[in-house]
């Protein structure tokens, strides 16, 4: 769990982007977005291979 320590004369915007952007940093959004909605084992490894078809240069 990511957290962030404020000073005493910090804005509340400064540490709030500050732990977005640990937040973002850390992949936990995306694992979020991924385990809104159930994923079949299908099209789990259809996403995969698109993925690595995208990594991969030619």
């Amino acid at each position: 769990m990511p957290k962030v320590q404020i000073g005493e004369n910090e804005p509340l915007d400064k540490a709030l982007k500050r732990l977005k952007k640990k937040i973002e940093r850390e992949g936990i959004l995306k694992i979020l977005k991924a385990r809104k909605h159930y994923e079949k084992p299908s099209e789990k490894r259809r996403r995969k291979m698109r993925a690595a078809r995208k990594r991969k240069v030619y």
